[in-house]
């Protein structure tokens, strides 16, 4: 991107943004809207219009196309040789990241996302893109321990559903990014019906967090917004959800029992000899 040769075109708060961005294209990267209009002394508007004078939707996107062109320009890191090493450096590198997983979760919000788990009388999962996928797992997860759960894969079906919640009801929504438009859409509409909206994502300024009444924050295994996006994973969520459903089932006692009992009766009937 040629930012520095639009700079002079530029109104003076769009300018200073635009400044701060070709002068450390890096650290701009890893900042929000908010944040980044913080660092320069304008409001975060003039972060958006400088986003959108550059051509891009919104800073967001903006953020995608500084961390794939810094990526682009970076040299290859050296991994072990052959597909073997690759999956190797993989494996490290989460069992580097692993003892950080629950750093940034405490007593009572994991009490209360569970206990919402636990007491919604209706309860959709609202997950897109790179998400999707651990959207279906939760669903079956809870379904199993005797807490039935919706996943629809579409994200309008999912913005529908989320519109019809009441009150008492929950939708959980999984955003690596906290800043996927669908699942923001999905939030909204639950906080319209006066629903509670439970958040898994990995960075705490996100703007899901703001719109959730509870919310786990599971850093990511990578180390920054810009790794999030070039090497995307999901290992640690599923980790966390595993472990959501399975403090469900402590809570739950005899139900959470009982409940797994008859689920591994139907997978013993399911197994052939």
């Amino acid at each position: 991107m040629r930012i520095a040769a639009l700079v002079p075109s530029l109104a003076r708060g769009e300018r200073k943004v635009a400044e701060a961005i070709a002068a450390d294209g890096e650290r701009a990267v890893d900042l929000t809207a908010q944040e980044l209009a913080d660092a320069v002394g304008v409001g975060r508007a003039s972060v958006v219009r400088t986003a959108q004078t550059l051509g891009y939707e919104g800073y967001p996107q903006l953020r995608v196309a500084l961390a794939r062109e810094r990526a682009f320009a970076a040299a290859v890191p050296e991994v072990a040789e052959g597909s073997l090493g690759v999956v190797q450096a993989a494996v490290d590198r989460f069992a580097r990241a692993l003892p950080h997983t629950a750093a940034a979760l405490t007593e009572d919000v994991v009490e209360a996302f569970v206990a919402a788990l636990d007491e919604a009388p209706r309860l959709v999962i609202a997950a897109s893109g790179l998400s999707a996928p651990l959207g279906h797992d939760v669903a079956m997860r809870l379904t199993s321990a005797g807490r039935p759960a919706e996943f629809l894969s579409d994200s309008l079906a999912q913005h529908i559903a989320a519109r019809h919640l009441g009150a008492e009801d929950v939708l959980f929504v999984i955003s690596g990014s906290g800043a996927n438009a669908a699942s923001l859409h999905a939030a909204d509409a639950a906080r319209a019906a006066g629903a509670r909206v439970l958040a898994l994502t990995a960075f705490a300024r996100a703007p899901l967090v703001s719109r959730a009444t509870t919310a786990l924050v599971v850093p990511p295994v990578t180390d920054s917004f810009q790794d999030e996006l070039l090497q995307t994973s999901r290992a640690a969520f599923a980790l966390v959800i595993e472990a959501l459903v399975e403090a469900l089932v402590v809570r739950r006692g005899p139900r959470g029992r009982g409940a797994r009992e008859a689920t591994l009766s139907v997978v013993s009937d399911s197994l052939g000899e």
